[in-house]
């Protein structure tokens, strides 16, 4: 496990939301906390998932940016590893004990990729994304000065229309200079179509998949042709696991919402229509709120605002409810349609966030629940690590 909290001197109410043992009405919020028993049972089943389709599970360490959530996927998950966007998220979890680290993004700072460098030291494997030649030979450098072994995913932008290289002679290139390159390996393929993850319908979703493994069936191709056969070919999503992974070139997916769900990813559509919040996965993180005003008949105002979560994806949703809607925030303040006068002062909500990974980036604690008691209280380890 992570290093244990130390949870001596620690506040109720000031440091920290609930402390173990407590009962689940006594905690303080607005905070976060997860549904054990769903949590884990999302976690099994896309590893079973992963398992029995041959796939490497690599997890999305920026969705909940926590080194015990992380090393729950790889024990009860199976997972290989985690993905970080940011060197410094890279760190937190190479210091917590992961042993398999891709930076699914490139590293262009001669401060940040020297750091880079510096991680195979904790004993964990080490993959960073490159889209630019030139990126090539400050990657080897620091490498080179530490001793230490960088490995490389050459980018392919397959539609999302964002880093990446598109066609099979630039990743041919890159991989070539990747090769050759003194303290670098190359190792495969980054391809994650992330514009197409959140579209609501299936076949929309298959569609825009179908043109990305193409576009990396041509690259594979011309770099086996070349000797250069990747390793690992990296993508996939919590809307599009299930295409990456019939695709027969990709072996190692990214999903990474599955473990919590949200509100815009619960509104997707599976193959049968339905959506993936009603049976697919479960949801496993809520904002939990407090009713401080009932001042006006018809609507509550609760204790998450603005500074509790992130709306760039949509409000809210009132979990397990139809007779109350969060309708509108302000920086500390959440307003709840209550048209029949049914919530009182102190009643406490759980919320679906409209959008988990940036949510939980504006919180210090998780608290984990089952069975109406605090079992756990882990960190947001790299909180903030966005540099």
């Amino acid at each position: 496990m992570n290093k244990a909290v130390d949870f001596k001197g620690l506040e109720v109410g000031y440091d920290i939301p609930a402390l173990p043992g407590m009962d689940e009405k006594d905690i303080q919020t607005p905070c976060l906390v997860l549904d054990l028993d769903a949590l884990e049972r999302n976690i099994v089943k896309m590893g079973d998932y992963a398992r029995a389709h041959g796939m490497r599970h690599r997890v999305h360490g920026k969705m909940h940016k926590s080194v015990d959530v992380a090393l729950l996927q790889e024990r009860l998950g199976g997972s290989v590893g985690v993905c970080c966007q940011k060197v410094s998220e890279a760190e937190v979890f190479a210091r917590g004990g992961i042993k398999d680290i891709l930076v699914s993004n490139q590293v262009r700072d001669l401060a940040k990729i020297d750091r880079l460098a510096r991680l195979p030291k904790f004993g964990c494997r080490t993959i960073v994304c490159v889209d630019d030649l030139a990126n090539v030979a400050d990657l080897s450098a620091a490498a080179v000065r530490h001793g230490t072994t960088l490995e490389v995913f050459v980018e392919i932008d397959c539609g999302a229309g964002r880093c990446g290289v598109k066609t099979p002679d630039e990743v041919l290139a890159i991989a070539r200079a990747v090769a050759a390159a003194p303290g670098l390996k190359f190792s495969g393929i980054q391809a994650y179509q992330g514009a197409m993850q959140h579209l609501d319908l299936y076949a929309d979703r298959k569609a825009k998949l179908d043109a990305a493994i193409a576009q990396v069936k041509a690259a594979v191709a011309a770099l086996t042709a070349a000797g250069l056969k990747p390793e690992l070919v990296s993508g996939g999503g919590t809307g599009s696991y299930y295409f990456e992974s019939a695709s027969g070139v990709f072996n190692e997916l990214q999903a990474g919402s599955y473990a919590f769900m949200d509100a815009d990813y619960g509104r997707i559509l599976d193959k049968d229509g339905k959506r993936i919040d009603q049976g697919e996965w479960e949801n496993a993180l809520f904002i939990l709120t407090s009713v401080m005003s009932h001042a006006k008949p018809d609507k509550a105002v609760c204790d998450a605002g603005l500074k509790a979560q992130s709306v760039d994806s949509g409000l809210p949703v009132v979990f397990g409810r139809t007779d109350v809607k969060y309708v509108k925030c302000s920086d500390e303040h959440g307003v709840i349609d209550d048209p029949q006068g049914v919530l009182k002062v102190n009643d406490k909500l759980r919320l679906v966030p409209g959008h988990c990974d940036p949510t939980c980036n504006v919180h210090d604690w998780y608290v984990g629940v089952r069975g109406g008691k605090v079992e756990v209280v882990w960190p947001v380890s790299a909180r903030g690590k966005a540099y």
